[in-house]
């Protein structure tokens, strides 16, 4: 894939913010943009106007191709190769296997909302 990535997340979850933080520090792929979807309303309401809710899971842009949830996690693992650190090499080794992204993402997406409601944040972004 030489088309530029988008990968969008929840700035407000830590999972999530610490997985874009590992993917734009330790990744080593050049051509992603990483956003946080609570700073970038215009583009969450136009992904939600094609069905694609974040509440649900991040999304991958790539061209024209939107990838949500498990899928998104799929594919940007598989973008991966000889990452710099130990935990992003882990998370790609573990997620780069759709079965395994697909049986483990509820318990992700649980998680996260765990996480935000400790903190006393919206799930919702918009």
């Amino acid at each position: 894939m030489n088309t530029a990535l988008t990968f969008i997340y929840d700035g407000e979850c830590p999972f999530c913010n610490h997985f874009a933080e590992l993917l734009e520090l330790k990744s080593k792929i050049k051509n992603i943009s990483i956003l946080d979807g609570r700073k970038n309303h215009k583009i969450i309401n136009s992904l939600l106007k094609k069905g694609y809710d974040i509440d649900k899971g991040a999304i991958l842009l790539s061209g024209d191709d939107i990838f949500h949830g498990a899928e998104a996690i799929n594919t940007i693992c598989n973008q991966i190769n000889n990452p710099s650190g130990r935990l992003l090499k882990l998370l790609s080794i573990i997620f780069k296997s759709n079965k395994r992204t697909k049986l483990l993402f509820p318990f992700l997406i649980r998680a996260r909302r765990f996480a935000l409601v400790s903190k006393g944040v919206s799930t919702s972004l918009i």
